[in-house]
């Protein structure tokens, strides 16, 4: 211990003799009341302290995210019990596997960089990663039993603590698993909904993931030693039997998985009145004939972000999986000033799980019900047909599939060109965008005024001056082709909704 002090001690001493002040000499000490009421920081570009910069609602939300994170590479434990105590959070320590089965060499690698991505997301070491190439799955260990033994000396060579594999894992595989490895074993299905509980912000959000932890943990219930004990009722003997008490009792992981069914229904009651208040939202807009436009895609792909671009939106965005879950709609105008609203909708990823997908339906019927798919796809990633691909599946499946759709290639400051190029040309009803800079966004926008439903009864009116109420309609609601000023009127010609085209017919001309 006193060689450590010394050592800090001489430490300091370099650090002063460097800096070139001497704590003992009275002329280096600062006088903080002699400073100058008019002192400058020396750069050009900070912003004045007293006129913070306004913070925009996802601004606030991902520097509420980042205010605590664990940091990577620091240890919990002692390394040596003679040195200093310093305790700093640890970042799990995982190890990843995968099964290759149908899908080519480079599909493989892609879907394990993205469960390494995801893991992070969720907050982990990635040590070290395998995949296996096999028919299908083996039905006991997922990944063989020769396979498990090399993965369990991989485990305890890299200190992991926890193995991830690339699949939804039956629960006879998960115990097999950790029963043979001794350690922590997660499916991706368990990693995502990890994710989605970080990320769920509002009490919809919340509660669906939670709907969705509750239904993949009802199937998954273990129990240990006295835990999975039979109850026994009433007065009972020495072994736990007695008169009354022989007969078949209930077992505690049956009555776990009760209370987990009576969670559930609450959960499924709870949702169905917030789906009751979204329907309500959703049809007014509809007897107000509100075009509306939905923005779908993969994960990370840059949705919010273009939001942000398209509308102002200000919503929170973060280089990562699954950074917002909580839809987002704002309403905004054409150039013609046509109103309309713009959603955003939680992201895709390959193999999203199926209790996800039911858990955010209402969610997700935003999608279903708009006029327009804005599906945004990532220029630069590695597999952007892929993503397409697994996304156009999911809206399938919420019956989104027949909404006309719009391909936006997002990233493209990032993308290869010649990839850029290919997906033009497999996908023609395409534009080309930069959230980031800001590029082709006019090119977004036009194609979305022209893709939008537009008022289908022409009309020809003289509307008095005294209903200035019906032109300020026509000019949100309808699409005006002239308009002349009159002494009895205005005279107008264009297209509008049935209700508004009722209105007008008393001054039709």
């Amino acid at each position: 211990m006193t060689n450590a002090k010394n050592e800090n001690f001489s430490l300091q001493a370099e650090l002063d003799e460097t800096a070139g002040w001497d704590l003992d000499d009275p002329a280096s000490e600062i006088n903080l009341d002699s400073a100058d009421d008019g002192w400058q920081s020396g750069y050009a570009d900070e912003p004045d302290p007293e006129e913070p910069e306004e913070l925009t609602v996802g601004m606030q939300d991902l520097a509420e995210r980042h205010a605590l994170r664990r940091v990577a590479s620091l240890s919990t434990e002692l390394e040596d019990i003679s040195e200093v105590e310093y305790r700093q959070l640890r970042l799990e320590r995982v190890v990843l596997v995968g099964v290759w089965t149908s899908r080519s060499v480079e599909d493989a690698e892609n879907s394990m960089t993205e469960l390494a991505l995801l893991a992070e997301t969720a907050g982990s070491t990635v040590l070290d990663a395998i995949y296996q190439r096999r028919d299908k799955p083996d039905p006991a260990t997922y990944i063989g039993r020769g396979k498990v033994d090399g993965l369990k000396e991989m485990v305890q060579a890299t200190g992991a603590d926890t193995v991830i594999c690339d699949g939804e894992l039956a629960p006879s595989q998960l115990r097999n698993l950790e029963d043979r490895l001794k350690v922590k074993v997660v499916d991706r299905t368990a990693l995502i909904l990890d994710i989605f509980a970080q990320h769920a912000k509002s009490a919809e959000g919340q509660a669906q993931v939670e709907l969705a932890q509750l239904n993949y943990m009802k199937q998954r219930l273990r129990g240990w030693g006295g835990n999975l004990s039979r109850q026994a009722g009433g007065r009972v003997g020495a072994d736990g039997g007695g008169i009354g008490g022989r007969g078949p009792g209930e077992t505690k992981i049956e009555t776990d998985r009760r209370r987990i069914n009576t969670k559930i229904a609450k959960l499924r009651r709870e949702l169905k009145e917030m789906k009751g208040t979204r329907d309500t939202k959703r049809q007014e807009r509809k007897r107000n004939e509100i075009p509306s436009v939905a923005i779908a895609g993969y994960t990370n792909a840059g949705k919010s972000s273009l939001l942000n671009r398209l509308t102002g939106a200000g919503v929170l965005v973060e280089d990562a999986l699954f950074a917002t879950l909580d839809p987002t709609t704002r309403r905004t105008t054409t150039a013609d000033g046509r109103v309309y609203t713009m959603s955003d909708t939680v992201g895709f990823v390959r193999d999203l799980p199926h209790g996800l997908v039911e858990a955010f339906r209402s969610t997700l019927e935003e999608v279903a019900d708009s006029d327009l798919i804005l599906h945004v796809v990532d220029g630069s990633h590695p597999d952007p047909e892929g993503q397409i691909a697994a996304v156009r599946q999911v809206l399938g499946e919420i019956g989104a599939d027949k909404v006309p759709e719009v391909i936006v290639i997002n990233k493209v400051d990032a993308a290869d060109p010649m990839v850029v190029a290919r997906l033009r040309q497999r996908e023609p009803h395409s534009v080309v965008v930069s959230a980031k800079t800001g590029e082709g966004v006019d090119d977004v926008l036009r194609m979305v005024e022209d893709e939008l439903p537009r008022p289908g009864v022409e009309f020809e009116a003289l509307v008095p001056y005294a209903r200035g109420d019906l032109l300020d309609r026509l000019h949100r609601e309808g699409e005006i082709e002239s308009m002349e000023h009159t002494g009895d009127g205005t005279r107008v010609t264009g297209r509008a909704t049935e209700a508004l085209a009722g209105e007008l017919a008393s001054f039709a001309v």
